[in-house]
């Protein structure tokens, strides 16, 4: 067989297993865009699992990770990363061939506001938030500095919230949401009732003080999704206003530039969605074609808005082939990364499960390289 016609059949073998055995023939395909989607795959395998530290280096680069998201230890002031603890960090990181291609603020992560060290931003509290904004402020600034052309942070009161967890394939446990079996621990965040128009204005404060920033530097900030979107009554006193596509959209919209974008959880954008076997690739072309994905969570559930579980990324209503040709076709050039993956008792640390996700993922980009 010529070396052609095998990659052929690989290709056509390979989207057969990809495809889940629920997807209908109705789904939407990926189209054709300006060059029909020729080309090579300009997407890169990437993982954001920390710590930076030479061990799980050593073992993102065996399962062929060679770009991460990644962050040193806490900051030594206990404010923000300076020039030389990035540059440190970055040359740490290449000392195994990996390429640090965003790091994670060392706040504004996806943890409740009853949990976290720094909440002033996300209650709109001055001065408190002023000082943590110039804080960010200067890590845009050390980022360019050093070399790393993006950051990524999360603007959330409620952090990652689900119900119990169900059962999986080998005793598996996936992370799992059933709205209409959420009970908060308590009615109200510290944050007291916020609907949409007062997040908007704590979103719109923030971006208007920190993009102009990331103008002056050329670093990328990258704004994760809420996950999971709730209904437009809230959850625990909460509107979860980038819970929806349209919020989304109206985000990128604000203090616009080419700078300032989405962390796109494909896994949480999957989670707003009523047939998101059907709907997430529209989604990957809307934001794509905008250059707005400036890092992609790889990730798969079962299910839909309000009632969903987190699956291994070949068994969950997306089909992940269509999705990475969607992924070409827009021309994205950053990076995939496994994200959420399945518990096992047998695998306490999530290794096995990211072993797999890298596989993969990177089969899926080598698959998609060869057709055209």
């Amino acid at each position: 067989m010529k070396r052609r016609d095998f990659l052929v059949a690989s290709t056509a073998a390979l989207a057969a297993v990809a495809t889940p055995s629920n997807l209908t023939a109705a789904s939407t395909p990926p189209a054709a865009s300006k060059n029909g989607g020729r080309g090579r795959a300009l997407m890169k395998l990437g993982c954001q699992r920390a710590p930076i530290e030479d061990t799980r280096l050593e073992f993102l680069k065996r399962h062929a990770v060679d770009h991460i998201c990644g962050a040193p230890a806490k900051p030594a002031n206990g404010r923000y990363w300076t020039v030389d603890e990035l540059a440190r960090a970055k040359a740490q990181v290449e000392k195994h061939g990996i390429h640090l291609d965003m790091i994670p603020l060392p706040f504004l992560a996806s943890s409740h506001i009853d949990r976290t060290e720094r909440p002033a931003i996300m209650l709109g509290s001055s001065p408190e938030r002023d000082r943590d904004i110039e804080d960010i402020q200067k890590m845009i600034a050390a980022c360019a500095q050093v070399g790393i052309p993006a950051i990524k942070y999360n603007m959330s009161l409620l952090g990652v919230v689900r119900t119990a967890p169900t059962e999986g394939r080998g005793g598996s446990i996936y992370s799992t949401w059933h709205y209409a079996e959420a009970k908060p621990e308590k009615p109200l965040t510290q944050a007291g009732k916020v609907d949409a128009a007062q997040y908007w204005d704590r979103i719109t404060y923030f971006l208007k003080a920190v993009v102009p920033t990331a103008n002056e530097h050329k670093v990328r900030i990258a704004c994760h999704p809420h996950d999971p979107g709730v209904p437009p009554q809230g959850y625990q006193g909460v509107d979860t206003v980038l819970g929806t596509v349209d919020g989304l959209k109206k985000f990128v919209t604000i203090a616009e530039s080419p700078y300032h974008g989405l962390n796109f959880c494909q896994g949480t954008i999957s989670e707003m969605l009523q047939d998101p076997g059907r709907e997430i690739f529209d989604v990957i072309r809307y934001f794509g074609s905008r250059q707005k994905i400036f890092n992609v969570h790889f990730r798969n559930i079962r299910g839909k808005r309000d009632h969903f579980s987190e699956t291994f990324p070949d068994e969950g209503d997306v089909n992940f082939w269509q999705a990475i040709q969607v992924y070409k076709e827009v021309g994205y050039d950053k990076m995939l990364m496994p994200d959420h993956m399945p518990k096992h008792k047998g695998d306490p640390d999530g290794n096995q499960a990211f072993a797999f996700a890298y596989g993969y993922i990177k089969a899926l980009i080598q698959a998609v390289d060869q057709i055209g």
